[in-house]
């Protein structure tokens, strides 16, 4: 079994390992050799981590793909290469792994992107997933804890794709568009982001009724996900949500007022649908 330090911190052991606790505290199974193959870019400026991490990761049914910066790997992109998905350190040579989205993007990249970080705090995830980011892992959690986390997403991006399209649905001055993640307030489009449209389209769906903290915070990872600091850190990054998501609409209806707070609970979207189109 080996283990190597980062930051301060012990950031993954051995392949060797057959169980990881769950967030309830239980062992469980971490990811087998034999599930399908997931194509990986990786990119960590730490010559060690990035050897180690990318051995690691093929034991575990990933083909991986490593670079040392953004460049390298935006240039592997524009060699119309391909992946499954980006795993991205939070600090890197050039600058934050976070300002590689908007370049990602501009090139047509939609792919989901995971960050790394040895400095785990809420305000670096918020901002991660608030630029578009789909997870962000602690490394002192492990490489088989960050597998089970990529391969959740990849699922859950499997069974969006082989679900029907919902249909948009309207609610007031709202229409929210799934097939395309939009939303539109007295027809002009509010720029959520990927996330900020599972919120918002959580709440309108339950219009009228208060969804709570956590379900608002599964919609945006999956269920039982571990964040923040303490068993109820998650609150903190669902209250900045929805503070953005507010100054969004505000952006373009100053009177915007849809959204209430119910204090210790959670959130609802005040008015009942109207129809869906």
């Amino acid at each position: 079994m080996t283990m190597l330090q980062k930051d301060g911190a012990a950031i993954w052991s051995g392949s060797n390992l057959v169980l990881a606790p769950s967030a309830s505290g239980q062992a469980e199974p971490l990811e087998s050799p034999a599930a399908a193959r997931v194509r990986l870019v990786l990119v960590d400026d730490d010559a060690d981590y990035r050897e180690a991490a990318s051995a690691e990761l093929t034991e575990l049914a990933f083909d991986v793909v490593a670079f040392a910066s953004g460049d390298e790997m935006l240039e592997y992109f524009a060699q119309n290469n391909d992946a499954d998905i980006i795993v991205l350190d939070w600090k890197l040579p050039a600058g934050l792994g976070i300002d590689l989205l908007p370049k990602l993007h501009d090139r047509g990249i939609r792919l989901p992107v995971v960050f790394l970080t040895g400095m785990p705090a809420t305000a670096y995830e918020s901002a991660a997933l608030d630029r578009g980011a789909l997870d962000f892992v602690d490394k002192a959690r492990g490489v088989p804890i960050l597998a089970k986390r990529i391969r959740l997403i990849l699922n859950s991006h499997r069974r969006a794709r082989e679900t029907p399209a919902k249909a948009a649905l309207s609610c007031g001055k709202l229409m929210l568009r799934p097939d395309v993640s939009r939303a539109f307030w007295n027809g002009r489009d509010v720029n959520l982001t990927v996330t900020e449209f599972n919120i918002v389209h959580l709440m309108v769906s339950h219009a009228g009724e208060h969804v709570t903290y956590r379900s608002i915070y599964d919609c945006v990872h999956h269920a039982g996900f571990v964040a923040g600091n303490g068993d109820e850190g998650y609150r903190t990054n669902v209250r900045s949500s929805i503070k953005r998501i507010r100054n969004k609409f505000r952006s373009f209806d100053s009177e915007f007022s849809e959204i209430e707070n119910f204090p210790a609970f959670g959130y609802r979207w005040r008015a009942a649908p109207t129809q869906a189109a």
